[in-house]
């Protein structure tokens, strides 16, 4: 059944831009990469995303490049704009074409640029730092280039979207619609960031909401040019959308504006492996967690073993790795795990320096009867001793009492398959784990315990992130651990109470049978497919029909 209302406005193109296109960083690569197949299915549109060329001159496994797919406009383009352009398909289901930018001819015309901004739309890039330049120099590259892309090969009889992800394509948003102003204009922001800076500088976003004033936080925060674009294109493009309600409420709030529509974050389940291949998987994933645990803890803990993990961005409070690990402090402590071996896994990638060779060497000779020095990371960092997770792990005293039956494992590297330890990717460790927290304090949406529910590992996120508001509005009260997805509540002042609701989440499930576990495990998978893309893309072909309808009104002088 077609997610097209009767009425609705169909695409024939749709440029997505993203820095996180055939750029593995973040979120928003698996929003843009599991999306992708069902958007150009349901959208009927020819798709194209831009992405930055960061690879150049050497292999990137993400991008298949065809030097078939428009020679004569990238030679054209080239000649007039002196962008660089490499044309091909993103490897990812669906195989999408990609236009890889090489913007840096754009920064012997930053000034100019920057002043047409302020000029234009009142853009603040005057106290622009860090990655700012970057971004929008890649962002008026895209803009550039859909525009000759547009006058060459397109023309003004088809219908055309301009999807910007996040502020870093903020710039482009606007120019685009400048430049050609029959292209409608979508923009995302999947976190703002002067709600994340809050955060993330300890300040409490929640308690105090009403009174904040983005403009105002942006200049105490050091954040004006990035708030400004940001807060300016939402203004400014056919069509503002966020990723869950949530956010909705912090756009209203920090930037003014109320999204017209709420796209909420699918999932692709192509990347789950098929029922005749599950079970090999999760022995598979299980047996190399344990191994390396065992070597570094030097202890032989059977399968038995309970595996807990976290995940993500190494955002420690944000993420709420800190209540992660003072819950598990507090089930140690309790007394509530005795009997049982529980294991935690913090897979969240750090400053990493090296894969541990006294590990790797371990490891190869078949492991150790004593626990190594530090037993509680598989990679050593440049910076060891400011880490806060290796801090909080030393004061916690994880991994000094061999007798311990709950231990705690940093994983702090990319898994990627090339790690030096596991040589495996996030999703083939995930698949080996009993149960998954990421009790988050600041969470737009919430991939992480979508893709472990989509995985069969009952999870717990918090009612602060999108995905957890989702699921509690899916089974119409507070989920718990039966449901397959349990909800904590979490607010500014209630600490204790959500440390000691996950220990006993916890605890719940180390008291459970086997056939109980399969229960749970098999609700959070049902509970999952329910967030599958082809139920949420809806909400993008409605953000595309609202800009459309604004575009063609602006074409008509309406």
């Amino acid at each position: 059944m077609s997610n097209f209302a009767a009425g609705m406005t169909k695409p024939d193109y749709i440029f997505s831009v993203s820095w996180e296109v055939c750029n593995k960083v973040g979120g928003i690569y698996t929003v843009l990469s599991t999306q992708a197949k069902t958007l150009m299915a349901e959208s009927g549109a020819t798709v194209v995303f831009i992405g930055p060329d960061l690879c150049r001159g050497r292999e990137n496994p993400l991008f298949i490049e065809d030097t078939a797919l428009y020679p004569d406009w990238i030679r054209s383009f080239m000649e007039t704009d002196h962008i660089k352009v490499r044309m091909g398909r993103w490897n990812i289901p669906g195989k999408p074409m990609v236009m890889l930018l090489d913007f840096s001819c754009c920064y012997e015309n930053r000034d100019w640029i920057y002043s047409r901004g302020w000029d234009l739309f009142k853009v603040d890039s005057l106290h622009a730092y860090g990655d700012y330049d970057e971004a929008s120099m890649f962002s008026f590259a895209a803009a550039l280039a859909v525009r000759s892309f547009y006058n060459y090969a397109i023309g003004p009889n088809y219908s055309v979207v301009y999807h910007a992800h996040e502020w870093m394509t903020g710039l482009g948003a606007l120019m685009i619609k400048h430049f050609v102003p029959q292209i409608a204009t979508v923009f995302t922001t999947h976190a703002t960031s002067i709600g994340r800076s809050i955060c993330g500088n300890g300040k409490q976003l929640y308690r105090y909401f009403e009174g904040y004033h983005g403009d105002q936080m942006a200049q105490e925060l050091n954040m004006e040019s990035k708030h400004s674009i940001e807060k300016q294109t939402a203004h400014g493009v056919d069509c503002f959308t966020t990723v869950s309600d949530i956010t909705a409420k912090e756009c209203t709030q920090l930037l003014e504006i109320t999204p017209h529509v709420v796209t909420k974050n699918g999932f692709e389940n192509s990347f789950v492996p098929s029922k005749r291949y599950f079970a090999a998987k999760r022995a598979n994933a299980r047996k190399a967690i344990l191994k390396v645990a065992n070597t570094l803890f030097g202890t032989n803990w059977a399968d038995e073993t309970q595996i807990v993990g976290i995940g993500g961005r190494c955002e420690f409070h944000n993420k709420g790795i800190d209540l992660f690990l003072d819950s598990l402090r507090n089930l140690r402590d309790s007394g509530m795990a005795e009997g049982h071996h529980v294991l935690a896994l913090v897979n969240v990638p750090a400053w990493v320096m090296e894969p541990r060779k006294d590990l790797m060497e371990a490891l190869q000779s078949g492991g150790s009867a004593q626990p190594l020095h530090s037993p509680f990371i598989t990679h050593w960092l440049h910076n060891m001793t400011d880490d806060s997770i290796v801090s909080t792990l030393v004061c916690n005293g994880w991994g000094t009492g061999q007798s311990d039956n709950v231990k705690v494992m940093f994983v702090p590297c990319y898994l990627d398959g090339n790690d030096g330890i596991f040589q495996k990717s996030y999703y083939d460790l995930l698949i080996g784990q009993d149960l998954a927290v990421y009790p988050s304090y600041y969470e737009p949406w919430g991939y992480t315990p979508l893709e472990s529910a989509a995985f069969h590992v009952p999870t717990v996120t918090s009612d602060l992130a999108g995905f957890g508001l989702w699921v509690n509005s899916e089974i119409g009260r507070n989920a718990g651990l039966t449901d397959g997805v349990a909800v904590v509540h979490r607010d500014d002042c209630n600490w204790n109470e959500a440390s000691d609701h996950i220990r006993d989440i916890m605890a719940d499930w180390l008291s459970m049978d086997e056939t109980r576990r399969e229960a749970v495990r098999n609700a959070a998978s049902k509970l999952a497919s329910k967030a599958l893309w082809k139920h949420f893309i809806g909400s993008y072909l409605e953000a595309y029909d609202i800009a459309l309808k604004a575009s063609a009104r602006r074409a008509s002088g309406n």
